[in-house]
């Protein structure tokens, strides 16, 4: 190679190394508006609901909607706590706490069954699992009513437990599954050739290396149990038994116009799922991220 094409080809490989640096550095200001306006869209309801659950009742139609309460007041709050927003609180926690664990007990159980066990019953199972993340809840509400009066359990918290245990299975065990078939099968054999029974195998070494799906089934259906519905609407009667989203919709119910007192409980509801977001938010989006690329 001459010393005109080493220059030519060096003057080239600068030339192209200058242009990728330029476009690199090229700002993007349409993708940087629609950042700021999507930020926006998101932040401003957040700060309307905080702003006004911290204001009277004649401030919120008098002043402006986006200002800031010049007191603030705790008056909405006090209003909310002394209308059974505790025992509202309460339920929940006991609903979602009953409900969450059994659906991991059961699903990492059911997940490592129909991984290491073989036979038409396992996979007939399987499709059945599988089958069931095809069902909405609303086709099985008139059957799940009549179980539950059947059994007596008609306005009590286990009725609210058992159809979300039920309902949570299918998910819940496609996710442990995927990490429970990626476990190497030379460390079943090895603690089989050590005396382990089948049981004592589950729990002591697949139980730990699934811990990332447990904790990722257990964030994602306590957020779903809390945030129910539908069954405590259907399933329940008594205002004792009512959860906190059936308790916000009674308090819209009795605030009607007391639009503070509302927004006040909705904080106080979202408070717990928020705290459950930020402590575990990396365990949920790595567990669910492994399960889909597994």
């Amino acid at each position: 190679m001459t010393t005109d094409t080493m220059r030519a080809s060096t003057k080239k490989t600068v030339d192209v190394r200058d242009t990728g640096s330029r476009g690199v550095g090229k700002p993007n200001y349409l993708a940087g508006f629609f950042g700021w306006f999507w930020l926006a869209v998101v932040i401003i309801p957040i700060y309307y609901v905080v702003v006004t659950s911290l204001k009277n009742q004649g401030d919120y139609f008098t002043a402006n909607p986006l200002a800031l309460p010049i007191p603030p007041t705790f008056h909405p709050y006090q209003e909310v706590i002394a209308n059974n927003i505790g025992t509202y609180f309460l339920n929940s926690v006991i609903v979602a706490v009953g409900a969450v664990i059994p659906i991991v007990i059961f699903a990492f159980m059911a997940a490592y069954a129909l991984v290491r066990g073989q036979g038409r019953f396992l996979r007939f199972c399987n499709g059945l699992f599988l089958m069931g993340l095809a069902i909405p809840v609303q086709a099985t509400i008139v059957p799940i009513y009549l179980m539950i009066t059947k059994m007596g359990l008609y306005d009590t918290l286990p009725a609210i437990i058992l159809p979300a245990v039920a309902f949570g299975q299918p998910l819940s065990i496609l996710i442990v599954s995927n990490f429970v078939r990626d476990i190497p099968k030379e460390l079943f054999e090895s603690m089989r050739l050590d005396g382990l029974t089948d049981w004592r195998i589950m729990w002591r070494l697949a139980f730990p290396l699934t811990s990332p799906a447990l904790v990722t089934v257990a964030i994602y259906q306590g957020l779903n149990v809390w945030n129910g519905f539908l069954f405590p609407l259907i399933l329940t009667q008594s205002p004792d038994k009512r959860t906190m989203p059936l308790g916000l919709w009674a308090f819209q119910g009795e605030y009607t116009v007391n639009i503070p007192a509302i927004l006040a409980a909705v904080i106080v509801s979202t408070v717990p799922i928020l705290v459950l977001y930020v402590i575990g938010r990396r365990q949920l989006l790595s567990g669910l991220t492994a399960g889909i690329g597994k």
